[in-house]
C-alpha cells in the first residue's frame, strides 16, 4: 500500500485543506462497508490470540517501507498488503479495520505524525481495507490453497492498492498542483507492482502456515534476512549516491569557476544532495562588498537574491555560525536554548536544519546552510551533518577564489541604488523562464511599472529625496510581490516584475495589489508622498516567445495603461500597431501643421431649456495622404509625445476663430469651444498667444471656452493652474472635460477656475438603461448647480436620453442626436435646414428644429 506525506509545517502556497472532499470521500466508503454490517449487528473481532498475531504483522509490515520522493511529496511504500491477505482469511472485517487502524495510530505516535496528515492517512487505510473486504465477501473463497482464493486475494488486495494509489495521487495534485500524468507515470508502476509482490508473499505466507504451523519460525528468519538485506542495500545505495553525488558536486564547481555560476552550482547540487527544501550561500558585508544572500528552492527555478536582512548581519543562525566558526545542527523538534535562534527558528518555519561555516584560512567568510528535510519521516542524520562539511570545505575555497568575479557580476546585474536585479539581470531571468515550459493554465507574467511625477520629486526636492523614494519604491515592491517572483529597477523610475500566475486575470490582480501596494501612506524625510503608477503586462507564450520581445510589449502596454483609467494595461496587437503607426506619424505632422494641412469640424452644442444652438465644438481632423483619415485619439498623443501639442493647440485654435468670426459677421451667434492638452498650461507663453489670436480675430474672450480633461488637473499637481489662472483673468470660459472619469476630489473642483463641466459620455450612453449611470449623472448635475457652474452632456444619441437630461436640469446637450462634427461648410448646411432665427437681438439667434 502507499501513503503520502510531506514536511510539516506545510510549505507556503500549498493548501491542505483542499484534501477535505478527498478525506470525506474515504470515510464514506468506509461507513458504505462497515455501517451496514453493524446494522446487522455483526461486531465480531475475532479470536483474540489471531486478531492480536494480525495487529503485530501490521505493525512489522507497514514499519518496512520503502521510500519514494517526489519533490515536496514522500511516498511510502510498505508492505501492508501481506499482513492484509494474511488477514482477509482469518479475521472477520472489523477485526481486520481493527488490527490494521491501530497498528497504524501506533506507529504515527512513534514517528511523531503531524495529526492532520496522520488522519487523512488513517481514513486511507480504512478505505483500502473497507473496499479490499467488500471484494473479498463477494467473492466468498475461504481457502487460500485453492486457485480461486488466489483470484480473491489478488482482487481484494489490488483493490486495496489501486485506492491507496488514488489517495497518494488526489492528495499530492491538490496540495501540491503537480500534473496528473506525471505522477501517474512517476508512483502508480513501483505501487501496482509492489503490491502484487506483497499479496504473492501473503499467499505463500498462508499456504506454508496451513502445511505446517511450525513453518512460521522458517518465515521469520526468512523474513528477517529480507528485511535486513532491503536495509543493508539501501545504506549502500545510499553511500554510493552520496560519493558519486559528491564527485559530481566536486566537478560541477570546478567547471562552474570558468563560467561565473559558482553560486548557481554550489546552492542547486548541496539543496539536492541532502535532498532538502532550501539551500542558501550568506556573505557578510566586508569593506566595500555588500552582503551576499543567494537561496535555491526546491519549487523555485534558478537561485534567488534575497533582500539582505536587517543590519547586512545575517540572521541568528548564521550570526552564530560565524561567530562561533562551528557547525549548527538543529533537529526536528529539538530544544533550542538560544532566544534568537529559536525566533529565527520560527519566522523561517524551519523544521531542521544544518548550518556550516565557509572558512578561508582561520577566518570564517560566510555560511551555507540547507533547511527542512523533505518528507516528515526524514530529518538531517549525522552522516548529513558530516557531509555538509564537505559540501562546505569545497565551497568555501571554490566561493574565495571566484568572490571578486561573483562581486563584478553582481555589480554587473543590480541595481546599485536599490539593490535589485537590474535590465540585463530581468532579461536573462526572463530567458530562464521562459526556457521552462508553464504548466497547463500558467504563464509567464511580466509587470512594467512607471511611476507617476517622479521628475517633479527631483526637480522640486532633490535627488537625495527621489533616491530614498526609489528606494522605498523597490522595498515595497520585493516584499509584496509573489513568492517566486523577480522584481527589478529596469530605469529611472521603471520598474519590472517578473512572475508565473495562473492567466491574464492573476497578473491585472497582482498589478493592481502593486499598485495599491504603492499608494499606501508613506513619509520621506518630512514629506508625505502618494505614489501613482501605471503597469503594463505581457504574457508568455500569449505575447512573445522571447526575451526581448516579451520586455518590449510590456513596456508598449505600459505607454497604453497611462490612458487607461485604472492605470492597468495588457498587452494587445492593435497597441503596438498603433504605437508604430504615431512614430511614423510624427514627422508627418510637423508637416502638416507647417503646411495648414489640418481641418477642423464642428460638433453643434444645444441648451436644453429653450433648445437653442448656443455653440459649436472645434474637433481637428487630419487626413494623410496615405494614411487616410487620421482620428484624434492618434494625433493628440503624437503631438504631446513630440513635442507639438502646443502648435497644434494654436492651429486649431487660430482656424476655429476664423470661422467664429465669420459666422459673427454673416449674424449668427455662436460660442466656441476647444480642447486644451494639459501640456499646453505648462507652456508660460500660451495664455499670451491666445490673448493675441482673440484680438486679432476680434472675438470677445468670453465666447471662447477651453476644455481640459479632469485627468490634466489631477490634485497632487499644481503646475497647470497658474496658467488656468491666467486664462481665466483674460475672461475665457473653462471647462472641465471628462467628468466623472478622473480623479479630482470635490475639494479640489471647488477650488478650480472652471466655468463649465462636461459629463462623459460614456455615462450619458448608459442612463437611460443602467440607474447606476443616471444616479451619477444626476449627482454630478446636483453638484454643479450647488456651486454654480453650467452642465454640458455628450454623447447624446436618443430621445430617451435627452428628455431625461431636460428633466434632471442639465443645461447643455451635443451628441450625434443633433449633428455629428461637420466640416464648416456642411455644419452651414445643416444650420439652415435643422434651426430657425429666434429673432433676438440685432445678431440673430438659432433654435434648432428636430426633425
Amino acid at each position: 500500500m502507499a501513503r503520502a506525506s510531506s514536511r510539516v509545517p506545510a510549505p507556503r502556497g500549498s493548501r491542505p485543506w483542499r484534501i477535505a472532499p478527498v478525506a470525506a470521500v474515504l470515510l464514506l466508503v468506509t461507513l458504505a462497508v462497515y455501517v451496514p454490517r453493524a446494522i446487522a449487528g455483526d461486531f465480531a473481532l475475532g479470536s483474540l490470540p489471531i486478531l492480536g498475531a494480525v495487529f503485530v504483522v501490521f505493525l512489522i509490515c507497514e514499519a518496512t517501507q520503502l521510500r519514494l520522493q517526489l519533490r515536496r511529496q514522500l511516498t511510502t511504500v510498505s508492505l501492508s498488503e501481506v499482513a492484509l491477505v494474511i488477514a482477509l482469511f482469518v479475521l472477520p472485517p472489523l477485526g481486520i479495520l481493527v488490527a490494521r487502524l491501530a497498528a497504524a495510530i501506533i506507529l504515527f505516535a512513534i514517528r511523531r505524525v503531524d495529526v492532520a496528515k496522520g488522519v487523512y492517512n488513517a481514513l486511507t487505510f480504512a478505505a483500502e481495507v473497507s473496499l479490499a473486504v467488500a471484494v473479498f465477501l463477494k467473492i466468498g473463497v475461504t481457502d487460500p490453497t485453492e486457485p480461486v482464493g488466489w483470484i480473491a486475494a489478488y482482487a481484494a488486495g489490488g483493490t486495496a492498492t489501486f485506492t491507496g494509489l488514488l489517495a497518494i495521487v488526489g492528495v499530492i495534485f491538490l496540495v501540491q498542483t503537480l500534473p496528473i500524468t506525471r505522477l501517474v507515470r512517476e508512483v502508480a508502476p513501483t505501487v501496482m507492482l509492489s503490491g502484487l509482490l506483497n499479496i504473492t508473499i501473503g499467499l505463500v505466507v498462508l499456504i506454508v502456515l496451513r502445511t505446517s504451523p511450525y513453518a512460521l519460525f522458517l518465515l521469520i528468519v526468512i523474513g528477517a534476512v529480507v528485511v535486513l538485506g532491503y536495509q543493508t542495500y539501501a545504506r549502500f545505495v545510499r553511500q554510493n549516491k552520496s560519493l558519486t553525488d559528491l564527485y559530481e558536486f566536486t566537478a560541477a564547481v570546478a567547471a562552474a569557476r570558468q563560467h561565473g555560476a559558482i553560486a548557481d552550482v554550489l546552492l542547486t547540487h548541496s539543496r539536492e544532495l541532502l535532498d532538502a527544501e532550501a539551500a542558501t550561500l550568506w556573505i557578510p558585508a566586508e569593506r566595500r562588498y555588500p552582503e551576499v544572500r543567494l537561496t535555491s528552492r526546491v519549487d523555485a527555478v534558478g537561485v534567488m537574491d534575497e533582500v539582505a536582512s536587517e543590519a547586512n548581519a545575517g540572521d541568528a543562525i548564521e550570526r552564530a555560525v560565524l561567530a562561533t566558526g562551528e557547525t549548527l545542527h538543529l533537529a526536528r523538534r529539538a530544544r533550542i536554548a538560544d532566544d534568537d535562534i529559536r525566533q529565527a527558528v520560527y519566522e523561517r518555519q524551519i523544521d531542521d536544519l544544518i548550518a556550516v561555516p565557509l572558512r578561508s584560512g582561520d577566518a570564517v567568510v560566510g555560511c551555507l546552510e540547507v533547511v527542512n528535510r523533505l518528507g516528515d519521516l526524514e530529518h538531517f542524520k549525522r552522516e548529513d551533518v558530516r557531509l555538509m562539511e564537505t559540501l562546505g570545505a569545497h565551497a568555501a575555497v571554490a566561493v574565495e577564489n571566484s568572490r571578486l568575479i561573483d562581486r563584478l557580476r553582481h555589480d554587473a546585474y543590480h541595481d546599485s541604488l536599490t539593490g535589485l536585479p537590474n535590465r540585463r539581470r530581468l532579461t536573462s531571468a526572463i530567458v530562464e523562464a521562459l526556457g521552462v515550459r508553464p504548466a497547463p493554465g500558467e504563464v509567464v507574467a511580466l509587470l512594467y511599472l512607471d511611476l507617476a511625477g517622479f521628475r517633479d520629486v527631483n526637480e522640486t526636492l532633490g535627488h537625495e529625496v527621489g533616491d530614498k523614494l526609489l528606494v522605498e519604491v523597490a522595498n515595497r515592491l520585493s516584499s509584496r510581490a509573489p513568492d517566486g517572483a523577480l522584481v527589478a529597477r529596469v530605469g529611472g523610475d521603471e520598474f519590472a516584475v517578473l512572475s508565473r500566475v495562473d492567466g491574464a486575470d492573476s497578473a491585472m490582480a497582482m498589478a493592481v495589489a502593486l499598485q495599491y501596494v504603492l499608494t499606501e501612506a508613506s513619509g520621506i524625510d518630512g514629506v508625505p508622498f502618494d505614489v501613482t503608477s501605471s503597469v503594463g503586462i505581457a504574457l508568455f507564450p500569449d505575447h512573445a516567445s522571447d526575451a526581448e520581445v516579451l520586455l518590449q510589449r510590456a513596456e508598449v502596454a505600459q505607454r497604453a495603461a497611462v490612458r487607461n483609467p485604472r492605470g492597468v494595461q495588457v498587452y494587445s496587437a492593435p497597441l503596438e500597431s498603433r504605437s508604430l503607426a504615431r512614430i511614423g506619424l510624427a514627422g508627418d505632422l510637423r508637416r502638416a501643421i507647417e503646411l495648414g494641412a489640418l481641418s477642423t469640424h464642428f460638433q453643434p452644442k444645444v441648451a436644453l431649456s429653450n433648445d437653442r444652438l448656443v455653440g459649436v465644438e472645434a474637433l481637428v481632423r487630419w487626413n494623410h495622404a496615405d494614411r487616410g483619415l487620421v482620428s484624434a485619439t492618434d494625433i493628440v498623443p503624437v503631438a504631446e509625445q513630440s513635442g507639438l501639442i502646443v502648435r497644434l493647440t494654436i492651429e486649431v485654435l487660430s482656424q476655429s476663430l476664423i470661422q467664429l468670426a465669420t459666422w459673427r459677421a454673416e449674424g449668427r451667434q455662436l460660442d466656441l469651444a476647444v480642447n486644451l492638452s494639459p501640456r499646453c498650461l505648462v507652456d508660460v507663453d500660451f495664455p499670451v498667444e491666445v490673448a493675441a489670436l482673440l484680438e486679432e480675430h476680434q472675438i470677445n474672450p468670453g465666447d471662447l471656452t477651453l476644455e481640459i480633461t479632469e485627468g490634466g488637473l489631477a490634485a497632487d499637481d499644481e503646475r497647470p493652474l497658474p496658467a488656468l489662472q491666467s486664462l481665466r483673468d483674460l475672461g475665457i470660459r473653462l471647462s472641465l472635460d471628462d467628468f466623472g472619469t478622473g480623479y479630482s476630489s470635490l475639494s479640489y473642483l471647488r477650488q478650480l477656475p472652471v466655468d463649465e463641466i462636461k459629463i462623459d459620455k460614456s455615462f450619458v450612453l448608459g442612463m437611460a438603461t443602467d440607474p447606476g449611470d443616471l444616479a451619477i449623472v444626476r449627482s454630478i448635475i446636483d453638484l454643479a448647480r450647488n456651486l454654480g457652474i453650467t452642465v454640458v452632456a455628450e454623447g447624446v444619441e436618443t430621445e430617451m436620453t435627452l428628455n431625461l437630461l431636460r428633466d434632471i436640469g442639465c443645461d447643455i446637450a451635443q451628441g450625434f442626436l443633433f449633428s455629428r462634427p461637420l466640416p464648416s461648410e456642411r455644419l452651414d448646411s445643416w444650420m439652415a435646414a435643422r434651426t430657425e432665427p429666434t429673432g433676438e437681438g440685432s445678431i440673430r439667434g438659432l433654435r434648432v428644429v428636430r426633425l
